[in-house]
C-alpha cells in the first residue's frame, strides 16, 4: 500500500494556506491559515468512518509567524553550538592530545550526531525555549488569552523535535510530525 492510503503511526500533517485576499474587511492584520490533520491511531484511507481522525484549521497572523520562526531558527542554532561545545569539551576531556591524534589516524572519520538524543539545555537555552514554545502554545490554543507562559518544557526536546516546530511554521512546506512527545504536545493545544 502507498503511502498516500495509509498512516502507519500517529502523525500530525500540516499545511499553510495564504489567501490572495487574505485580509477581511474589518481586521488590518494579514493572517493566513493553518490546515491540520492528524490520526491518533494507525489508520487507512478505506476506513473513512475512523474515530480517530481529526482536522481543522486556524487563522493565525502571518507576522506572528514569521517572528515565531525566525526565534525557532535561533533556538536551534543555540542548540546545535550548545551541542558541538559539549562534544568537543567531552572528547578533549577524556583523551590527551597524543591519544586524539593516534585516534584520527586510526579511525578518520567521526559518527554523525544523532539528532534524536536528547538535549541538555542550559539556563539561557532553556528559557529562550520556554518563551518560544509559549508562543507556539499562544497561536495554537483556541483561547489565546487563557494561554499562559509555559514553566517548563512539555516534551523531550531533541535536534529533531525542535526541527520539526521549526519546520511546522515554514509556510512554504509545512510539514509531517510523527508520534512521540512533541506530536502529543501539539495535538493537546489543538
Amino acid at each position: 500500500e502507498s503511502r498516500a492510503t495509509v498512516a502507519p503511526d500517529k502523525e500530525i500533517n500540516i499545511q499553510w494556506y495564504i489567501p490572495p485576499m487574505a485580509k477581511e474587511s474589518n481586521d488590518t492584520e494579514t493572517k493566513v491559515l493553518l490546515l491540520y490533520a492528524y490520526n491518533t491511531n494507525p489508520i487507512r484511507i478505506s476506513d473513512i468512518s475512523s474515530t480517530s481522525m481529526f482536522s481543522g484549521h486556524l487563522w493565525i497572523p502571518l507576522a506572528r509567524i514569521i517572528s515565531l520562526r525566525e526565534k525557532l531558527s535561533d533556538l536551534k542554532e543555540q542548540i546545535e553550538l550548545s551541542m558541538q561545545a559539549s562534544k568537543s569539551f567531552s572528547t578533549s576531556g577524556r583523551t590527551s592530545f597524543h591519544e586524539q591524534t593516534e585516534t584520527l589516524k586510526i579511525i578518520p572519520s567521526f559518527k554523525p550526531k544523532r539528532s534524536d538524543a536528547k538535549v541538555h539545555l542550559d539556563g539561557k537555552i532553556e528559557e529562550i525555549a520556554k518563551r518560544c514554545l509559549s508562543e507556539v502554545k499562544a497561536l495554537l490554543s483556541v483561547d489565546p488569552a487563557v494561554s499562559s507562559p509555559l514553566t517548563e518544557i512539555p516534551f523531550d526536546v531533541t535536534l529533531q523535535s525542535i526541527t520539526n516546530l521549526k519546520d511546522m511554521f515554514d509556510l512554504a512546506k509545512g510539514c509531517i510530525i510523527s508520534d512521540g512527545s512533541l506530536f502529543n504536545w501539539i495535538i493537546s493545544l489543538l
